[in-house]
């Protein structure tokens, strides 16, 4: 496990750098620091595991390669509007704000038994910076000094989709609304996490709870 977990971490480190962008240093620096390197995905989902945080993000950008490939076959000029380094860059720190919110603890899980045994587990806190999910992710990689453009930085706020919105706030829709029709990266992102959890990361016991 610790092996994998390093060979993840030079993997998501080596194609930040890769985009030679100026703040990267900073960013990783960074990252270590918040402990996003060892922590999960989800507390009770999809790799909820350490290192399972490194794993989804690697996930997210395979799956963005993968449709943004794809629909430059069905759309070439799609070539000139979404860089790769964006796609890098996006997918890889879209869910930065889930470095600093998950806690070890110990949890009751039922055997298939029916009896209830103890299993180490994670708990969630918002208490760290309680900003919300892709706002406190752009925010984060911006106070590290990360150079990001308009369409990398919407993709990040808005990666959550119709989740992410308040469906109350007329305005918030319309702004997602625009930041889609004008940004294809916000799309490509927003489908390749939601890739990324439901299929590459899906599991026989997951499926067994449903």
């Amino acid at each position: 496990m610790e092996q994998n977990i390093k060979k993840q971490k030079e993997e998501f480190i080596q194609l930040l750098k890769s985009t030679e962008r100026e703040g990267i240093d900073n960013l990783i620096e960074d990252l270590e620091e918040l402990g996003f390197f060892e922590a999960p995905a989800s507390a009770g989902h999809h790799l909820n595991v350490a290192g399972g945080l490194v794993e989804h993000s690697l996930n997210t950008y395979k799956a963005a390669l993968v449709v943004w490939e794809g629909l430059k076959k069905l759309e070439p000029s799609l070539d000139n509007v979404v860089k790769k380094d964006s796609i890098i860059i996006t997918s890889l720190l879209h869910d930065l704000c889930k470095a600093d919110i998950y806690y070890r603890t110990v949890k009751k899980r039922k055997t298939p038994l029916g009896t209830w045994e103890d299993t180490e587990g994670y708990r969630t806190t918002y208490k760290n910076f309680p900003m919300g999910h892709g706002e406190k992710s752009l925010v984060l990689a911006l106070c590290s000094g990360l150079e990001l453009s308009d369409d990398e930085m919407l993709a990040i706020r808005w990666h959550m989709g119709a989740w992410g919105i308040n469906q109350n706030s007329i305005e918030e829709v319309k702004n997602y609304d625009a930041a889609r029709m004008l940004y294809p990266l916000v799309t490509i992102i927003q489908t390749a996490d939601g890739l990324a959890a439901a299929i590459l990361e899906r599991t026989a016991e997951k499926l067994d709870d449903l």
